[in-house]
């Protein structure tokens, strides 16, 4: 979840009197980062996945499952392991923000093939879910009998009553966060920057953060449905037929999955920056796993706008309900949403939003070489205070540090990150993809991650063209949380993929699926507004007859002309079709087979709450599918298996 740096963290009073210094010189870091590394190259595609998961312990006898909030002992011993291992560490553990949640990556990036001088390597498609398993079978061997490691994007009965092991009472008063709900015990315990970052987030907004998401109306639901809390902020803030939860951890103690990319230079890493924006929306539905949070089953599928407010630090003044007063800016988002504009020169023209950014800070990096684009989106992030700042590192020699650059970096979480290569590193130009919801198999989140990978080099090698204006994909990212919104909802999406700048083989490729070659090619003096359609993520994903070629076609045609060994690609096809169905609808989202649990469950009573005896059995149910106990037909098909090996 960001920086991690060693040291006492400042007070929101302290950090806000240092706030214009972090900024500075986290700019200027930034720019001798930049004049060092921009013209660095990296022949090899490097690339891996992140996870996030949490601890759960059932109590069989009074059939309740709680968080068990034992992430810092697992971590500690992960992190001796890792110092004794060194590079050899097959597996990586890092904290995240509930003390209930761990994230694995592999203990190195996929992508290179070490007998072979080092080259890029597609059969590590083949190892993804592999190292998936031995992640969950490392940790599992931690646990107690009673205890199981999910990976589910939220726990169902967060911020009810009992919901931890051991237990944790709310103190409304005196938290950092000031919860009605959520104690700070919930809070990793092993890092100060987690519980700083609450703190400093309530106290720059000047009020606790507010997130009201909208309830599942069922047939018994309370109509209107409220809530009344006996305290005059939250009984303020809630909305009539909304859940309201008020704090940082309803949002960040969601599990997700993510995957970054190592690009060969700069220029691949904005494209694929800009390429893969339109793609998040799509991704985000596909994935969708969140459809109970607080007890309540709502009318959304996915975690991301209760991330967004749950991160929201903005004061009243930004929000516009108060005149610029002590603030500098009007800003239209929370510090955790979609991105607001493209990378490349070429995608300046879909930029159709109001970018709101530090004049000051654009023209000093512009003054010091750094092109507008990449200028103007820094100096975008650049608009936030720190809200985590520590003592020791104040004083930072900027040619060599980036600290500072990090600190406004790493507390901007978007669709997208673009992330310049750490100083006195390896490491190249990387991006990072941040939409999708974590599934609950390997098999699943295997296949997820490489769809993910598999589209960065089709778009790359055909030099294929997904942009869409920036409002259409903020219009998507609306629709793709919505419930049901892979069978339900339409998508903006571009239908002319086939650039001018196209090699011959993207058409071929078009044509081997049946779709017109010709229809999907870009005509120079087509409108922005006439190269995009509203279409469904099936249309979107498996093609729309001669209209449009669909993602998974294009993939698979792409793969049956490279070189590729039988099992890697036996596997591959397995992770496509599930894509290509879930897309369909032929198979279920995760969030789709929840909700029907819940309501099929014969403890529902149609009121839309989701009670302590539905949560057992719904997470008694994850536990086991993720052991392979259990196979569900309608998630995964008919027992699909991969050839995944280490």
């Amino acid at each position: 979840m960001g920086l991690l740096s060693l040291g006492k963290p400042l007070s929101w009073d302290e950090t806000k009197t240092h706030a214009e210094h972090v900024r500075q010189h986290g700019v200027q870091q930034f720019i001798h980062l930049y004049n060092k590394l921009k013209n660095r190259n990296d022949t090899t595609l490097k690339w891996g996945d992140e996870i996030e998961y949490m601890i759960v312990k059932f109590d069989h006898k009074n059939r309740k499952a709680r968080l068990s909030l034992t992430a810092k002992p697992i971590l500690d011993v992960m992190d001796a392991r890792e110092e004794a291992e060194g590079e050899n560490r097959a597996v990586l553990w890092r904290p995240e923000f509930g003390n209930w949640m761990i994230e694995g990556t592999p203990g190195r990036p996929y992508g290179i093939d070490e007998s072979n001088s080092g080259t890029s390597s597609l059969s590590h498609f083949n190892v993804v879910e592999a190292n998936m398993k031995s992640r969950r079978q490392e940790v599992n061997a931690m646990l107690a009998e009673d205890e199981a490691l999910l990976t589910i994007t939220s726990y169902p009965r967060l911020g009810t009553n009992d919901f931890t092991h051991p237990y944790s009472k709310p103190e409304p008063t005196t938290s950092a966060t000031r919860s009605q709900f959520l104690a700070d015990e919930v809070i990793y315990s092993g890092h100060p920057r987690y519980k700083t970052l609450a703190e400093n987030i309530r106290n720059r907004r000047g009020r606790k953060v507010v997130i009201n998401v909208p309830i599942f109306k069922d047939t018994k639901t309370k109509d209107p449905f409220i809530e009344v809390f006996n305290d005059e902020e939250s009984d303020s803030a809630a909305k009539t037929d909304h859940i309201y939860m008020d704090a940082m951890g309803f949002g960040m103690g969601c599990c997700c999955l993510q995957v970054t990319f190592q690009a060969s230079n700069i220029g691949e890493a904005r494209i694929l920056y800009d390429q893969l924006t339109p793609v998040c929306p799509i991704a985000m539905a596909l994935s969708a796993a969140s459809p109970v949070h607080r007890g309540y089953l709502l009318d959304r599928d996915c975690r991301w706008a209760i991330i967004s407010a749950s991160v929201d630090d903005r004061t009243k003044e930004e929000l516009g309900e108060e005149p610029l007063n002590h603030s500098m800016f009007r800003i239209s988002k929370s510090r955790y949403d979609s991105i607001d504009s493209y990378l490349c020169e070429t995608s300046d023209k879909y930029n159709d939003i109001l970018l709101t950014y530090h004049k000051g800070y654009y023209d000093q990096m512009v003054g010091a070489g750094v092109d507008h684009m990449l200028a103007k989106h820094i100096a975008h992030l650049f608009i936030r205070d720190p809200v985590c700042v520590y003592k020791e590192k104040l004083d930072q020699n900027d040619e060599t540090e980036t600290d500072h650059f990090e600190n406004i970096q790493s507390t901007n979480w978007q669709t997208m990150r673009f992330k310049p290569p750490p100083p006195q590193s390896s490491i190249g130009w990387r991006v990072e993809f941040r939409p999708m919801e974590v599934q609950m198999t390997e098999f699943e989140n295997a296949a997820y991650v490489v769809f993910v990978v598999l589209l960065t080099r089709v778009i790359l090698s055909f030099k294929l063209n997904l942009l869409l204006p920036i409002s259409k994909v903020d219009e998507n990212m609306i629709e793709a949380q919505k419930r049901d919104a892979v069978k339900r909802c339409k998508f903006w999406f571009r239908k002319d993929i086939i650039s001018l700048t196209s090699p011959p083989e993207a058409a071929k490729c078009v044509e081997a699926t049946g779709c017109s070659s010709d229809f999907c090619t870009a005509k120079s003096e087509t409108p922005i507004d006439e190269s995009c359609v509203l279409m469904s993520v099936d249309e979107i994903i498996n093609g729309k007859g001669t209209q449009f070629p669909g993602l998974v076609p294009l993939l698979k045609h792409y793969l049956s002309s490279i070189e590729l060994d039988v099992d890697t690609q036996c596997t591959i096809q397995q992770y496509l079709n599930l894509i290509a169905n879930r897309a369909s609808g032929k198979l279920q989202t995760t969030a789709q087979w929840i909700r029907d649990f819940v309501r099929q469950h014969p403890d529902y009573k149609q009121d839309s709450a989701v009670n302590e005896s539905i949560n057992y059995d719904l997470l008694m149910t994850c536990n086991r599918i993720q052991k392979g106990e259990l196979t569900i037909r309608q998630l995964v098909g008919d027992n699909p298996k991969s050839k995944t090996n280490l």
